[in-house]
């Protein structure tokens, strides 16, 4: 089986991960704050946060707080944000995952919050000439995919910082997909907040990871429990919250930072270099394939994700047909981000998504695209029949 479905979940995952997280199983159970030991050595809440920070761009790490993923995450940012008055606008951009769409149309609390969709160009890039269409003076939060999990799009942070710090926004930035394949910079971003999830480039297990809030911003908690900090405190007040409560998901954690470190050691730019080559193999290969539409622009698309769609044939049996033929697997569909697939014109069966990681070889890219041209040759045949 050749997996190319990386923008999902990453598969396989490094031994290291999977050796932690049986370790973390396997030892006695031990949290931050809740047991009896009084070693002095840094938990493994602590050290990940730490990692995440450095890889992140993020020096704040003790405002890096972990839960079951980007959805768990944008839910808890979104709801808890003060968004001044009842009625502010929220910005999102057009290339947005359900994770964003869906809280912002459905917590209680914003429904009386107009959703403003920043547009975006078929490729998916989001300009700044979009952002000020969109943008109105009662507007208080913008909400920005870094790297799309649609077309690879990545987009001119920069400018978006720029942007929100002259309309006053609170910038809030998705790097679910781009974390642990593209450099994110939140620090740098001036980002008020951020959201990740654990188990795509970051190389750990499914139900992890977090989000980051700058100090200084109102975030009220979308759970309450216990912590093992105060436990007499039964209310909260003048905004002294906390985020993480429950039993955390340590074996969980553990494997993320087992991923952190794998990415430390093996170095950013050199996945960064890897996947790169092997994206650019696959866009040169489509190209030759007149059957075959490519959404996005190399140029801009440069994240670890493609979408297509081969001429006359639904993305969903192209999907079947590569899996059920060639032992490929691949996404088809909509992948939770409808708005974009608008501006693309595939609405109605979405795309053939393929998603490499580190892990993904040389080979794995030369049978997808063997099995590609066979597609496409057999749909240029059924074509001359008909004729």
């Amino acid at each position: 089986m050749i997996y190319l479905n990386n923008g999902a979940t990453s598969w396989p995952k490094p031994p290291a991960v999977l050796k932690a997280v049986q370790a973390c199983l396997s030892g006695m159970p031990a949290s931050q704050f809740r047991g009896g030991s009084a070693i002095m050595k840094k938990d493994v809440e602590v050290l990940c946060r730490e990692k995440l920070g450095g890889l992140l761009g993020i020096s704040e790490t003790e405002r890096i707080f972990f839960t079951s993923g980007a959805t768990e995450s944008m839910n808890t940012v979104l709801g808890g944000l003060d968004y001044g008055k009842s009625d502010s606008p929220i910005l999102v951009t057009q290339t947005e995952h359900n994770s964003v769409l869906r809280p912002a149309r459905n917590i209680g609390q914003l429904k009386t919050h107009p959703v403003h969709v920043v547009k975006c160009t078929i490729n998916g890039t989001v300009s700044e000439k979009a952002l000020e269409e969109a943008v109105c003076p009662d507007a208080r939060v913008l909400i920005v995919n870094h790297c799309s999990n649609v077309t690879g799009c990545i987009q001119d942070m920069e400018m978006i910082r720029d942007f929100s710090r002259k309309h006053g926004l609170l910038l809030v930035v998705d790097v679910s997909q781009s974390a642990g394949c593209i450099p994110v910079e939140i620090d740098k971003w001036k980002a008020d907040a951020a959201v990740f999830t654990g188990h795509k480039s970051l190389l750990g297990i499914q139900g992890t990871g977090g989000f980051y809030i700058r100090s200084g911003i109102k975030l009220k908690p979308l759970k309450y429990g216990g912590t093992g900090r105060n436990s007499a405190q039964l209310t909260y007040e003048n905004g002294d919250y906390e985020y993480e409560v429950g039993t955390q998901n340590m074996p969980g954690i553990t494997g993320l930072l087992a991923g952190l470190e794998f990415i430390e050691k093996t170095g950013l730019s050199t996945i960064i270099e890897k996947e790169k080559y092997l994206m650019d193999m696959l866009y040169e290969g489509l190209k030759e394939l007149p059957q075959v539409q490519v959404y996005g622009d190399r140029n801009t698309c440069r994240g670890p994700v493609l979408s297509m769609n081969f001429q006359g044939l639904k993305a969903s049996d192209a999907a079947y047909i590569l899996e059920s033929g060639y032992g490929i697997t691949v996404r088809a569909g909509l992948h939770c981000s409808p708005l974009i697939h608008e501006a693309m014109g595939t609405e109605n069966g979405g795309t053939v998504r393929v998603s490499i990681s580190w892990f993904t070889e040389e080979e794995d890219i030369k049978a997808f695209l063997k099995a590609a041209r066979e597609i496409a040759g057999s749909i240029a045949g059924s074509k001359e029949q008909k004729i």
